[in-house]
């Protein structure tokens, strides 16, 4: 059962009250959704049952508690499910005290909450776009774009993540970027994220990657070269 093991974002405060419930996390090795709510349910100390899924054979759990998507991560708390990463994380912030992962003043909640939505909604689907592509010009041009909006935040907040001195909604929201994104350029040689260009962007992600509880939850880099290896045809 994971739990938490440090950070260097932070202290943790495990909530000895919530020490009795039942959760669980049906999920999927590697996958950047799954490991946001890893990553919140570490922060705040709790404890759970990880069971993995088999995406081409779903179980009839998974089934039940995500009739909807059908997706993973679905954490099961006490017998009631909640699906959608960042509802998910909400939903841990809310229940369980210690490290907060969203601001407490409504308007800096509200803010945070559009940061992560504009990660999912407009910066996922436009770097997908990309290696779908294979690296077509105007993907490219889309994605950087949006990528952009992310490193102006950066630069405007001044500070070493999104959510401050340690990380937030957002910063988890954005682990896709701060970590997968490199592997897949790797593999296919087709690079967004430079220095160069996206300089606030770098030294986040290096920041963000290297937080004691971000790296304890990451999948080896290894593995997920050897997957996107064999999902882009690459010897």
């Amino acid at each position: 059962m994971p739990g938490y093991h440090g950070c260097v974002c932070g202290s943790i405060e495990s909530d000895h009250r919530k020490m009795s419930d039942e959760v669980k996390l049906y999920a999927v090795r590697g996958s950047p959704f799954v490991c946001r709510v890893k990553i919140a349910l570490d922060l705040k100390g709790i404890k759970y049952e990880n069971i993995e899924e088999d995406l081409t054979n779903k179980s009839a759990d998974l089934l039940k508690y995500n009739p909807v998507h059908k997706k993973v991560p679905v954490l099961v708390h006490n017998g009631k499910s909640i699906s959608e990463s960042v509802v998910v994380i909400e939903y841990i912030d809310d229940v369980w005290k210690g490290v907060p992962i969203l601001p407490q003043d409504p308007y800096e909640k509200a803010v945070t909450r559009f940061w992560a939505k504009f990660i999912d909604d407009k910066c996922m689907p436009a770097i997908f776009k990309v290696y779908s592509s294979n690296g077509d010009e105007q993907a490219i041009a889309e994605a950087c774009e949006q990528l952009q909006i992310l490193e102006n935040e950066l630069a405007v907040k001044g500070t070493k993540f999104f959510g401050g001195d340690n990380i937030n909604l957002v910063d988890i929201t954005a682990d896709f970027i701060a970590y997968w994104l490199g592997v897949i350029e790797e593999v296919t040689e087709i690079k967004l994220v430079t220095k160069d260009k996206f300089p606030k962007l770098t030294e986040w992600a290096d920041n963000f990657v290297n937080c004691q509880v971000v790296k304890e939850i990451l999948p080896p880099r290894e593995n997920l070269l050897a997957f996107f290896r064999k999902r882009f045809g690459k010897a």
